[in-house]
């Protein structure tokens, strides 16, 4: 094979893929929000053994195209309000694209030179939209599983070495043990992110929420420099923030760390409208957050902020004789993966895109969006069981077994999707609206199919 045959191939493949992505971008309004059971079934076409003869790439991406492109599920489309999934924006999905050819290895400054000057760009544009520290830590991981990962190793050696007590050199043996305080409706992201790091069920004291998931203040134990107090931006069901104002101040004078889960709850700090519910947010050690949720990034895109740089370094710095060393601290030494995709490509690009006032206007949108789903879900004689505040209806009707119904009739019908959840003891249809994509005409059709559903299981 020549240089010009390479050439051609390499070519003729992004071509055609782009042509095939654009087929589908094109009709993601009008695509079913989940495949039917017949796009489920050609999934099987790809099933063969390990292929003993390699396939030209035009033929491998025809088969993507025809099999795979069918049986996504329309998350981009505007319909989608299951988890708290956003979509893409127009220039963030591009620049993913170009991302992928670039294919750049996101690890210091000699790997990528193009995706870490970005990279730092969009950091320092989080961090102003966010109104968080500017002279801290910020890296890009996959999500907020790894982002609060990061931010409780820091506190874990943070508050070991305020202890006199070097845990890179000695490791947890014979360490007295932390204590860890968090919600009892912490996200199941932190209790794996606390597994990971050592910490056993016995150290976790899980305070009670009130009727929307907030940490009661006076539930608290007694909180010394051995602690790490976990608080959450966004319960995953009602939307609502804990208290940060009446326990951050008091936690930080006790000297406990103070780690904030915001994966998609501390975006509220980008809107004027909005940025009271998460009022002295700003005064925690270390915050998570997803760009993928309502940044409206591609997937994958969490990001993770901390106070102090130093913390988070000597947990994740990597030495080896082929690494350069650098004037700036390399992405490298900010999260767990050393080799990693240029995440903050797409990061860049969303904000440059939309700019602040165009965010704080995304996150507003979607905020009303939200109040009209629970009006409309009202007018069905359903009961909105959480408080609107943000952007996560939780409405129920009937008993379990008609709530189940009602959401498989929605989701087989196509028009939307939203899954079901358990709040405050009641089974429940939960929506979550993060998508840029989502018009007033998406809402009324959502209304509509949960109309249908509801008359047809009710009646």
């Amino acid at each position: 094979m020549n240089d010009q045959d390479i050439k051609n191939l390499s070519t003729d493949a992004v071509n055609l893929a782009g042509t095939c992505a654009a087929r589908y971008v094109d009709s993601i309004r009008d695509k079913r929000v989940f495949p039917t059971q017949s796009d489920l079934d050609a999934l099987r076409n790809f099933d063969e053994a390990l292929p003993q003869n390699g396939t030209a790439a035009i033929d491998v991406l025809q088969q993507l195209d025809l099999y795979g492109a069918n049986a996504t599920v329309a998350t981009t489309g505007g319909r989608y309000f299951g988890l708290v999934v956003g979509g893409a924006t127009p220039a963030s999905m591009g620049a993913s694209i170009m991302n992928a050819a670039w294919d750049q290895i996101a690890i210091m400054e000699n790997t990528a030179p193009t995706a870490i000057h970005l990279e730092r760009l969009a950091a320092q544009w989080i961090v102003d939209l966010l109104h968080l520290p500017n002279d801290g830590s910020v890296g890009f991981t996959t999500g907020s599983s790894v982002a609060n990962l990061v931010g409780l190793a820091a506190a874990r050696n943070a508050l070991y070495e305020n202890l006199g007590i070097n845990i890179e050199e000695c490791g947890l043996t014979n360490a007295p043990p932390l204590q860890v305080v968090l919600s009892e409706q912490a996200h199941v992201t932190v209790h794996k992110a606390l597994k990971l790091l050592g910490f056993g069920t016995n150290q976790m004291i899980k305070v009670p929420c009130d009727s929307q998931g907030r940490i009661k203040p006076n539930a608290l134990p007694e909180i010394g420099p051995d602690t790490i107090v976990c608080l959450q931006a966004g319960n995953v069901n009602s939307g609502a923030f804990d208290p940060f104002a009446e326990i951050i101040p008091e936690a930080k004078q006790k000297g406990a760390w103070v780690h904030i889960d915001g994966a998609f709850g501390l975006w509220a700090l980008a809107s004027p409208d909005k940025k009271h519910l998460a009022e002295s947010a700003w005064l925690a050690d270390s915050w998570a957050v997803d760009a993928h949720k309502w940044l409206n990034t591609p997937y994958d895109c969490g990001i993770t902020i901390c106070r102090n740089p130093k913390a988070v370094h000597e947990v994740m710095t990597t030495v080896a004789p082929y690494l350069t060393s650098s004037e700036n601290v390399p992405p490298k030494d900010m999260v767990p993966e050393f080799s990693r995709r240029a995440r903050g490509v797409e990061v860049w690009a969303a904000i440059k895109e939309m700019g602040q006032e165009g965010i704080s206007d995304l996150i507003n949108r979607c905020c009303n969006h939200a109040i009209t789903l629970a009006n409309g879900l009202q007018e069905l004689g359903y009961e909105i069981v959480n408080d609107v505040v943000l952007n996560q209806v939780v409405a129920t009707i009937g008993n379990p077994d008609d709530i189940k119904a009602i959401a498989k009739f929605v989701q087989d019908e196509g028009e939307c999707w939203f899954g079901t959840t358990v709040w405050q003891g009641r089974t429940a249809i939960r929506l979550s609206v993060s998508s840029w994509a989502t018009t007033d005409n998406d809402v009324k059709r959502t209304l509509e199919s949960i109309k249908r559903a509801t008359e047809s299981v009710l009646k």
